[in-house]
């Protein structure tokens, strides 16, 4: 992992916070709040269909369906998936720390969607919508 990355710790088992990166209806609560994911099957290869909606964070203004396909899964461990244009990885890696879980991606500008999952998992509210 390079300098460039977002990193955030949880209070929260690894097993709690896999299922927040990996379950349709958690993603859709922090990653973009009310960005539709789409993950028939959690395995390498498969497509998943994200649908970033407008939102005071970026700049459209209609949403935008992108097709990503996941690169790796180790459960509680790492999620990767490239992006289809251009083809970037993005690697969500796990690690079990001080009795709750760090929560890293390999490049930085996740700092949002991580303090959101942060408040989602520790039952606060969420700040970034």
């Amino acid at each position: 992992m390079d300098e460039e990355q977002s990193s955030i710790w949880i209070d929260a088992s690894v097993e709690t916070v896999w299922r927040a990166i990996t379950d349709e209806k958690q993603l859709l609560q922090w990653y973009a709040p009310g960005s539709t994911w789409e993950i028939p099957q959690l395995a390498a290869g498969e497509k998943i269909t994200f649908t970033l909606m407008p939102n005071d964070h970026n700049q459209l203004s209609e949403k935008l369906p992108m097709t990503l396909t996941i690169n790796s899964v180790s459960i509680n461990e790492e999620f990767s998936f490239y992006l289809e244009v251009p083809e970037t990885l993005i690697v969500i890696y796990l690690k079990e720390d001080k009795d709750g879980t760090t929560v890293s991606f390999n490049m930085g500008g996740y700092d949002a969607s991580l303090t959101n999952l942060k408040a989602l998992l520790e039952e606060k509210e969420i700040p970034f919508v």
